[in-house]
């Protein structure tokens, strides 16, 4: 008996050391995270106040130093492409308006200023008009970024379980006739949120787009410098990559034209 409870209050003490480290950790895990999140922000109003001020190289310098750390958000890469555009480096500018663009793909802001700095590229390309489900589905799939469409499939779906546990276990036929709505509505919202969601993220992730950022580059029929020339591109072109072959890429224009560049010649988003 006396091995027994020693036994017991061998694994009762290790067990309590290992939630106590599990706690300890998790506690610097959040110290952490804070204190770095409260680090990025002070670089950041301090690149804010050098933006105002002008100094805008070593206010870019301080974004940049924010953006290497990992931290991916539409307002920051807003930030470096407005800097990047008081440089008059277009084709940076563009290139950073749209990675915010992917994170807040409905931002007026972003979209304004992608229009403004689009009108300082030399070409002008026009765009096929889609067939209106596919418009219709990209514009109501931009109205949030992946991140709210998450929340909003999290949502339906504590919804539709509450929603379902009411209709089960109540025995009021008006309430049961509600609840049964209900599952109905948040059953067709969390398979369409779940559809948003996904579309949204295939467009950010998997829909590789590029900024042309060679001052002019000749686009080819083929991925072979010997190949015949189709047309040329000039900085701050954004482009689909739909292929790549060694050390060149497959692109396709807003206008439906494809050839062939060199991948040194283009920064993707």
């Amino acid at each position: 008996m006396k091995i027994i409870r020693k036994i017991k209050l061998f694994f009762l003490t290790e067990n309590f050391k290992l939630q106590t480290l599990n706690c300890f950790l998790c506690l610097l895990f959040v110290v952490g995270f804070r204190v770095v999140a409260e680090n990025n922000q002070n670089i950041i109003e301090k690149a804010n106040q050098l933006y105002q001020k002008g100094n805008y190289e070593v206010a870019l310098k301080l974004y940049d130093k924010v953006r290497a750390g990992g931290l991916e958000a539409a307002d920051l890469y807003y930030n470096i492409g407005n800097t990047y555009y008081k440089m008059n480096n277009i084709p940076s500018a563009i290139l950073y308006y749209e990675k915010a663009k992917k994170l807040s793909p409905n931002d007026e802001a972003i979209i304004h200023n992608i229009n403004i700095t689009n009108l300082k590229t030399i070409d002008k390309i026009e765009v096929i008009p889609q067939f209106f489900i596919l418009r219709w589905l990209n514009d109501v799939t931009d109205l949030y970024s992946t991140d709210s469409w998450a929340k909003s499939i999290i949502f339906s779906f504590v919804i539709l379980l509450l929603s379902l546990s009411v209709f089960i276990f109540t025995r009021s036929v008006y309430i049961k006739k509600l609840s049964f709505g209900l599952i109905l509505i948040f059953f067709i919202a969390l398979i369409s949120t779940f559809t948003f969601a996904q579309i949204q993220y295939s467009k950010v992730k998997e829909n590789k787009e590029a900024i042309i950022f060679s001052p002019s580059v000749t686009v080819k029929s083929s991925p072979d410098e010997k190949s015949t020339d189709l047309f040329m591109l000039h900085e701050g072109t954004k482009v689909k990559i739909t292929d790549k072959v060694n050390d060149w890429s497959e692109i396709r224009l807003p206008n439906g034209s494809v050839g062939w560049l060199k991948s040194n010649s283009f920064e993707v988003i």
